[in-house]
């Protein structure tokens, strides 16, 4: 009797297996990720959690991130659930509030950071943490099962506009950070908002505690920058706070979450050398305490970590991860990395490049160093990486062949395979990438030939076992064609 699909093959991705990825649902924005489909998943989350419940619902400032928060609190609405809606707030507000208005949880939406042509959207608990991978499973099992709560008429959720977010956020931001030193500090700032503005809370701020903030790029665009214009902004960053010697410039990305330095001679300081640097700058301000890092985070951590007699925790490569982690351990004066943001867990316990940067200024002021000499303070290591094409169906085979051809006292096991190697203190990492049919690998060492070497040995080993498994899995017709 033919079949009837309620998903539109011809837009729609092929049949999803699950909503969630490495970091909440994304999608092509409005072709998989559409107003009816936010509708069901808003239904989906709400229909996990009591009837009567609040929920916080914010976004980034753009049209499409409107559209589709719209869409998930009418599906919420229809489950009996109620709205404290934050509208176009920076996520590190969002994730600050939480705790403080006495909600079940919290959604986000917002451009994906990585790409331009994707709608993120995150769901958070009552803390503010992304959720556990076990409450995003009851979401897809209400979604794909259809299992959604019909509330009555008298039981549709209410929406309201909490008043005083901003204020909630600036007295924890005050609270938490030593506001003689920034007052003291005459520091100049520049800020590049490429064009996707987070709420320019910032500016305000750094203005109320006596530092002149210098604003670029603050109006909005529809769309996200590209690199090359991302780029283009950055090196006109470098030259503005040359000319106007500043004390540094930032580059602030993901709606408020991560962010690029430019130091006083306008040289970028970014990837694994600013994760490097925010570790020292805070064990510096906090020795003997704890900074939690993704697995793949460069080795320079554990050698500034023994300078300040600190510990380092890896999690897996997922800000879940780390986020759970910076609030399990005791004494976690910093978390996170360059391509995630960092994580101050006594603020609250999500990535805030805001509060990086007022923190960046008190430590700075404190330590009497500007951020190139702390820059050429720290350890040299090479931290090597390359990515390789690696279908679904062998990336469990590739992991297993690496644990079996390596004894147990080389390997760690946090996240994908690492090989150490002890008598040189480095490593090596073969981790999967958790949403695309893609290996990361990476090499990390003092010696920049063994970590080339290694590099190059292993992405070749992985190579031929990929093609080999591939050759296996290969039909006999397919292998002749």
């Amino acid at each position: 009797s033919g079949a009837t699909l309620n998903i539109n093959l011809i837009w729609g991705n092929t049949a999803q297996r699950n909503l969630f990825g490495q970091r909440g649902v994304s999608g092509l924005a409005n072709i998989d990720i559409t107003p009816e489909f936010a509708v069901k998943l808003g239904a989906a989350y709400g229909s996990t959690l009591k009837p009567g419940s609040h929920v916080t619902v914010s976004r980034d400032q753009r049209s499409i991130a409107r559209m589709v928060s719209r869409s998930l609190i009418s599906g919420l609405m229809s489950v009996g659930v109620n709205i404290q809606n934050l509208e176009a707030t920076a996520i590190p507000v969002a994730r600050a509030v939480i705790p403080t208005l006495g909600v079940a949880g919290g959604i986000h939406v917002r451009l994906h950071p990585d790409r331009a042509d994707h709608i993120l959207i995150e769901f958070f608990d009552a803390k503010g943490i992304d959720i556990p991978k076990g409450k995003e499973k009851k979401i897809e099992g209400a979604y794909f099962k259809e299992d959604l709560r019909r509330a009555q008429i008298h039981e549709i959720g209410l929406v309201t506009y909490p008043s005083r977010v901003i204020d909630t956020y600036t007295t924890a931001f005050e609270h938490h950070l030593n506001i003689e030193a920034v007052r003291n500090s005459k520091s100049k700032v520049v800020i590049d908002y490429a064009y996707a503005v987070s709420g320019a809370v910032l500016p305000r701020l750094l203005g109320k505690f006596g530092c002149d903030a210098v604003v670029l790029n603050a109006s909005l665009n529809q769309n996200a920058p590209s690199l090359t214009e991302r780029e283009a902004m950055l090196s006109q960053l470098g030259q503005v706070v040359q000319a106007l010697q500043a004390t540094f410039g930032v580059q602030v990305s993901a709606n408020g979450e991560q962010f690029v330095l430019v130091d006083e001679v306008g040289t970028p300081i970014r990837g694994e050398p600013l994760t490097a640097l925010m570790t020292h700058m805070v064990l510096t301000a906090n020795p003997r305490g704890t900074v939690v890092v993704p697995v793949q985070a460069t080795g320079a951590i554990e050698h500034i970590a023994r300078r300040h007699d600190g510990q380092v925790i890896r999690t897996k490569a997922n800000p879940t991860a780390l986020m759970e982690a910076c609030q399990e351990n005791s004494n976690v004066v910093l978390g996170g990395s360059s391509d995630m943001g960092f994580i101050f867990p006594q603020l609250h316990p999500g990535f805030d490049a805001m509060f990086c940067i007022a923190k960046l200024i008190e430590m700075l002021t404190v330590q009497e160093h500007t951020l190139g000499q702390i820059w050429s303070e720290l350890p040299r290591i090479s931290h090597r990486a390359q990515t390789l094409r690696c279908p679904w169906t062998v990336k469990g085979a590739l992991m297993r062949h690496l644990v079996e051809t390596h004894s147990t006292d080389q390997l760690e096991l946090i996240d994908g395979v690492k090989i150490l190697n002890h008598a040189k203190d480095s490593w090596l990492l073969i981790l999967p990438d958790a949403g695309e049919p893609l290996v990361h690998i990476f090499a990390n060492s003092e010696d920049r030939d063994w970590a080339d070497q290694q590099l190059r040995e292993y992405r070749s080993r992985a190579q031929a076992f990929i093609e080999q498994e591939q050759g296996i899995h290969q039909s006999p017709q397919e292998a002749a064609s």
